[in-house]
């Protein structure tokens, strides 16, 4: 009987003890080598773990929505803020507020989302909406997205200028709607306009859905400079308000000075409990004394 006739019979490790010296690789000395078939072969670790590491760098994309000019009559018939217009007083209010808004973000886990609402409307929560978006996008190192988000009566892009399309709604009902594409660019390079969009009897519900998280995080994820400021509707007028609250870092409530009554701001307040912070923006004060930034810079800061 040959070799291979004698490997045919005997148990597994009666016949492996014929090919391996065992004895000799308890004793120390090496197994003899073994050839492994090619097609056997692992690849590289590197070639499995390279697309798990890519995969969490997510950076969130571009806007890719038209560039469009914002209406500079429009804004100065409105009484905005003029880009690269002159100091005035309330240029310098709006620079306050900005910088206390810009210090309070970055440590709440919504990041840096600030929602611009009211208790009713006519208490100007637009305008004080555009006015911090114009005077945020004057910082050299952010990115400003203007979010109209007053479902029932939009109204952002118009004061701008600018014409309405696709928007916030329509990404939300729809999830083959790219949100990116959505977005309006102005010919102020740091400032876009995001319109309402198509509304919907579930308003409300789309906002509460975790979808809404999600598209939210994929306009900021890896972006820290960027700033998304809502115009809500009003809070005692929609119930979309209090929902947009709660995905916000920041809750600024536009208070009329002699319109706003202490019962709705109470009741407006209640419904921000979602929010990470509220303030109170005072708006449509008469100064009879105090700060008067426009003189102080009309007269070139003579006698301060």
């Amino acid at each position: 009987m040959n070799k291979h006739s004698s490997l045919s019979k005997g148990s597994l490790i009666e016949r492996a003890t014929e090919i391996y010296d065992f004895s000799a690789a308890l004793q120390g000395r090496a197994a003899p080598a073994m050839e492994v078939p090619v097609e056997a072969t692992l690849p590289p670790v590197v070639e499995i773990v390279q697309p798990i590491v890519a995969a969490g760098e997510f950076r969130a994309p571009d806007w890719r929505g038209p560039v469009q000019s914002i209406d500079r009559i429009a804004l100065a018939e409105g009484g905005y803020l003029l880009p690269d217009g002159p100091v005035t007083a309330m240029s310098e209010e709006f620079r306050l507020l900005k910088r206390d808004l810009l210090a309070q973000l970055g440590g709440d886990p919504r990041g840096n989302r600030i929602l611009i609402c009211s208790a009713h409307s006519g208490e100007g929560k637009s305008f004080c909406a555009i006015n911090l978006a114009l005077s945020l996008a004057a910082e050299k190192d952010r990115e400003i997205l203007l979010v109209d988000a007053d479902f029932g009566k939009p109204g952002i892009p118009d004061a701008l200028g600018l014409t309405s399309g696709p928007g916030l709604m329509d990404a939300l009902a729809d999830p083959g709607q790219a949100i990116e594409d959505c977005v309006i660019r102005t010919d102020i390079p740091s400032l876009s306009v995001l319109p309402a969009g198509q509304r919907s009897n579930n308003d409300t519900e789309y906002l509460a859905s975790a979808r809404t998280e999600a598209l939210l995080n994929r306009l900021t994820e890896g972006r820290p400079d960027r700033v998304i400021l809502f115009d809500s509707p009003p809070l005692l007028a929609a119930s979309a308000g209090a929902v947009l609250a709660s995905h916000a870092a920041v809750a600024v409530l536009v208070v009329r000075a002699d319109q706003t009554s202490e019962s709705a701001l109470r009741d407006a307040a209640g419904l921000l409990k979602g929010a990470g912070q509220v303030q109170l923006l005072l708006n449509g004060v008469t100064y009879s004394s105090g700060r008067r930034f426009g003189s102080y810079y009309a007269k070139g800061g003579e006698g301060e």
